[in-house]
C-alpha cells in the first residue's frame, strides 16, 4: 500500500491539475474536468535538468487530456524539481558542465548519471502506478502508456522493461549504452524519435537503440535538426499513437 496524498488542485480549459506526493515523491496528475467512468493513463518522464511541470510536460498533458480524455501523471526525477540534490547529483552535474565548457563529449557522463537516476526512479514509478490504479477514475484494469524523451527515455526503458502493465510507449533521443539490453525485453508497440543532426547522440547510436527494441510494432520518426529541435508535431503524432493503442479517438482542439 503506497501513500498517495493530493496537496493542491486547480483547473482550466477543461483540465484538472492535482499536485500530489506518493511515498513522499512529488508529482502531478492531470485529468479531464468531467470523467464518465475509468479512462486510460499515460505516465510521463521529463528531460534532464527539467521538472514535472516543465512546459513540455504540461503541453503534452493538455494534448492527451483534451484530445483523448486520458489521465496523465509525471514525477519529479531524483535530484530534480522539488527534490533535493545529493552530493552525487552535484558532482555529476559539475562534471557535465566541466566537459561542456571544455568541448568534451557529454554522452559518457549523461549515460552514467541517467543510469544512476533510473535505478532510483523505476521503483518510484511502479509505486506511482500502483497508487493511481486505486483511484476510481483510473482503475486497476485500464490501459497504461509511457511517454519520455531524453532522460525520460533513460528512466522509461528500464521501467517499461520491468512493468507488464504498460501497453505502449514513446521514447527517443538517448544513447544505447545502458539501455539496449533492457530494450530487448520490451515487446509493446513503440514510437521512437531521433534527430538526424543531433550534436550529442550520433545517428548510429540512435538507430542502435531503436533497433534493440523487440517490439513487433515499432515506428522510427527521424527529423532534421539538432538535439533540442524535435518538431512539436511529433507530440501530436504521439497522441495519435496512444489513442490507437490505449483506446479512444483524438478530438480536435481549439
Amino acid at each position: 500500500m503506497h501513500s498517495l496524498q493530493f496537496t493542491a488542485e486547480s483547473s482550466s480549459n477543461g483540465m484538472v491539475e492535482r499536485d500530489f506526493t506518493v511515498d513522499g515523491v512529488p508529482g502531478v496528475l492531470w485529468s479531464p474536468a468531467s470523467v464518465a467512468g475509468p479512462a486510460p493513463l499515460v505516465l510521463m518522464g521529463h528531460g534532464g535538468g527539467n521538472h514535472k511541470k516543465h512546459p513540455a510536460m504540461s503541453g503534452r498533458a493538455q494534448r492527451l487530456v483534451a484530445g483523448c480524455g486520458f489521465h496523465v501523471a509525471v514525477l519529479d526525477a531524483p535530484g530534480h524539481g522539488g527534490r533535493p540534490r545529493t552530493a552525487h547529483d552535484e558532482a555529476e552535474i559539475a562534471e557535465l558542465f566541466r566537459a561542456r565548457a571544455a568541448g568534451e563529449p557529454e554522452g559518457p557522463i549523461v549515460v552514467r548519471y541517467n543510469d544512476h537516476l533510473a535505478g532510483l526512479a523505476v521503483p518510484e514509478y511502479m509505486a506511482l502506478l500502483d497508487a493511481l490504479q486505486e483511484l476510481p477514475e483510473i482503475g486497476a484494469d485500464g490501459p497504461v502508456g509511457y511517454w519520455g524523451i531524453n532522460m525520460g527515455t533513460a528512466i522509461g526503458v528500464p521501467f517499461v522493461a520491468a512493468e507488464p502493465r504498460i501497453r505502449a510507449a514513446v521514447f527517443g533521443q538517448h544513447w544505447p549504452d545502458a539501455l539496449a539490453e533492457k530494450a530487448r525485453r520490451i515487446t509493446v508497440p513503440i514510437e521512437f524519435d531521433l534527430q538526424w543532426d543531433d550534436e550529442h547522440i550520433s545517428r548510429e547510436e540512435g538507430l542502435a537503440l531503436f533497433d534493440a527494441f523487440a517490439s513487433k510494432e515499432k515506428s522510427l520518426h527521424v527529423n532534421s535538426g539538432g538535439h533540442k529541435e524535435l518538431p512539436r508535431f511529433e507530440a501530436d503524432s504521439a497522441v495519435r499513437f496512444f489513442a490507437r493503442h490505449l483506446g479512444g479517438a483524438v478530438t480536435a482542439q481549439a
